[in-house]
């Protein structure tokens, strides 16, 4: 007679999403894949060029997916606390930048060893941040937003 399993954490409970991206090392290789394509696609340049010092932006977009995913809170230890639409509100981000993140971010997804499952959940909630700093920069423009 064979034991059976728990089932899985869902995704988005406790630390299911982060284990499932292979915690702490494979958050930095998503975010690796993420700035490598932004770097090199012409596409992505413009939304690329905002960061003047790509290593950190690095350190803190995995640091900050590590707790995002239930992980540990590594941006907070480094960094401190985080807004994440306030820290991107002096960038002119748009629709149109939204989507180039979005899609730089979908072409890294792509590139890792996750589930389908996975990399549509990533997706799905990935667009709801970049929706709040699409939005916080429309007010900060004096823009209407997507929610008016």
């Amino acid at each position: 007679m064979s034991e059976q399993k728990p089932p899985a954490a869902a995704f988005g409970t406790l630390d299911a999403t982060y284990q499932a991206a292979g915690g702490e090392a494979g958050i930095r290789r998503l975010v690796d894949s993420f700035y490598a394509i932004m770097g090199q696609n012409p596409a992505y340049a413009r939304i690329y060029h905002w960061h003047r010092n790509v290593p950190e932006a690095r350190d803190k977009l995995a640091r900050f997916l590590c707790g995002w995913m239930g992980g540990p809170r590594r941006y907070r230890e480094k960094y401190g606390p985080i807004n994440i639409p306030q820290v991107h509100g002096h960038l002119p981000v748009t629709n149109a930048e939204r989507d180039m993140w979005l899609n730089c971010m979908a072409e890294a997804l792509a590139e890792q060893p996750y589930s389908d499952e996975l990399r549509a959940y990533l997706r799905e909630q990935l667009a709801v941040p970049a929706q709040r700093i699409t939005d916080r920069c429309a007010v900060q423009a004096g823009l209407k937003t997507q929610s008016e």
